[in-house]
């Protein structure tokens, strides 16, 4: 049986560095951005097949999120102002990304490509699958601006207006629910978000 490198290119989203061409108080790897992606995504999905009708698979979301950015152990992280600096440029990334996609895939065993397939390749993404992964990382991007400014950084002010204007521009019910009741807190100190919870629960 052969040997596949798949998950020791995985385990290497943690070197790659985001934010590359700014000054971090933390730096951010590819690696945990993607969990909070996954965290993100998920309680979307919930939130609107809870609150607002939806009939999404919050689970498959969750885990679309987790594998959003493996094309980047590749590839690396490309800064925004670069990957987008024109259509062009766009384009040819969203190219290189979706060949670094089929390497890795190539990567897995033959029996298991099939159902890596629809995680790895966005082709197999629903319209609804690819919003909320999309609206989770802008959103995930948002967080890191206000914990850089939180810690005084003033680097990230301007990513933060335009996260804000983004997130304005696509806000669906869900974002405004999560913006609303979860975003608040991270303004605030480990005191104030341990000692003060406006939430009550109780165990029984």
């Amino acid at each position: 049986m052969n040997q596949s490198h798949f998950f020791a290119h995985l385990s290497r989203l943690k070197l790659i560095n985001r934010w590359s061409l700014m000054r971090n108080v933390r730096i951010e790897n590819v690696s945990e951005h993607s969990l909070q992606v996954a965290f993100v995504a998920n309680a979307l999905a919930i939130i609107k097949n809870q609150k607002f009708n939806g009939n999404l698979n919050s689970d498959r979301i969750a885990l679309l999120a987790m594998y959003h950015d493996v094309s980047e152990v590749m590839t690396g992280d490309m800064p925004t102002p670069i990957k987008y600096y024109n259509s062009q440029i766009a384009h040819e990334y969203k190219r290189i990304e979706k060949i670094a996609q089929q390497k890795l895939l190539a990567m897995l065993p033959l029996e298991l490509r099939y159902d890596f397939r629809s995680i790895l390749d966005e082709h197999y993404y629903n319209k609804d699958e690819k919003k909320i992964v999309k609206q989770a990382d802008a959103l995930c991007a948002y967080l890191k601006c206000l914990e850089e400014l939180a810690a005084g950084n003033t680097e990230f002010a301007l990513a933060k207006e335009r996260l804000e204007k983004i997130l304005q521009h696509n806000q669906s019910p869900e974002i405004r629910y999560f913006m609303t009741i979860f975003i608040p807190s991270f303004n605030l100190s480990l005191d104030e978000i341990s000692f003060n919870s406006s939430f009550v629960t109780s165990v029984t």
